[in-house]
């Protein structure tokens, strides 16, 4: 689904739900929101909005208990995007992806691992102000599906897809608030190599607004686009085909035939 969130987290609470409900009533059985769909602004705004993760899985209120709840009453898993998370005895906040079930259970969730510090189209951003980058990969298992979770900017560090991809990945989410600047060039193209390099299914809700480009899509493990959001506010639907993904697996073995023992050694002799 496609968001143009603001600064208003309850606003942007009630748009969400409209449009789960909207996607959850065509059948989808996952359900993917954009990265920090439910609170874009700056510094303050993000401290602001930041919410601890339940330690039992329960949430007493807030984001983490409404995306809970869309999932249990409406019978769907639900990858959350991603909002900033707020861990005891930390500084800095975390840009965190919840993966929930269709019974409302957090099954996991992941720290987004790459931080935007970058300057493009005259302006600067420094995600790693605020927040501190993940540690590890995350994927888990939902609707019988091998579910690997990034965001955003991960998408340009191809290592991570693959390995999620090694570890059984079949999808992998990429929630996202991509610029219009970096997004008409390479937005699309990313998620296509991620697919097709991985062979698998990709799946990437984006925010749309004046600086976010917007453009979701679902790509499958061919690179061929499924689905692709036209520039509003609303969502994409596509059909997941695992015999199609098998095939495709089997008959070009890319990842069967990777070699792992050659690999790019630096030599004190080279050259000698």
């Amino acid at each position: 689904m496609q968001l143009s969130s603001g600064r208003d987290k309850a606003a942007n609470l009630e748009r969400a739900e409209a449009l789960v409900a909207r996607a959850a009533s065509t059948g989808a059985d996952l359900v993917v929101l954009p990265e920090k769909w439910n609170c874009v602004g700056g510094p303050d705004d993000y401290r602001a909005a930041a919410e601890p993760l339940p330690l039992d899985g329960n949430a007493a209120g807030g984001s983490v208990a409404a995306m809970a709840r869309w999932a249990r009453t409406l019978g769907v898993a639900l990858v959350g995007g991603s909002i900033t998370e707020r861990r005891e005895g930390r500084e800095k906040l975390s840009n965190t992806s919840c993966l929930f079930d269709a019974e409302g259970a957090l099954v996991a969730a992941y720290r987004k691992i790459h931080l935007f510090d970058v300057e493009v189209g005259g302006r600067i951003y420094r995600e790693s102000d605020v927040e501190e980058p993940g540690a590890e990969p995350v994927a888990a298992e939902v609707e019988g599906w091998n579910v690997g979770l990034t965001v955003c900017y991960d998408v340009r560090f191809p290592e991570l897809y693959r390995l999620l991809a090694v570890d059984g990945a079949e999808l992998v989410t990429v929630p996202a608030n991509f610029t219009i600047v970096t997004g008409r060039d390479h937005w699309q193209v990313l998620l296509q190599a991620r697919a097709i390099e991985n062979q698998l299914y990709v799946a990437a809700a984006a925010q749309i607004g004046e600086h976010a480009y917007g453009r979701s899509l679902i790509a499958d493990p061919w690179g061929t686009v499924l689905a692709q959001a036209p520039d509003e506010e609303t969502v994409v639907v596509a059909e997941l085909d695992r015999a199609r993904l098998r095939r495709i697996r089997a008959d070009l073995p890319s990842l069967a035939n990777r070699r792992l023992e050659a690999t790019w050694t630096t030599s004190s002799s080279a050259g000698s």
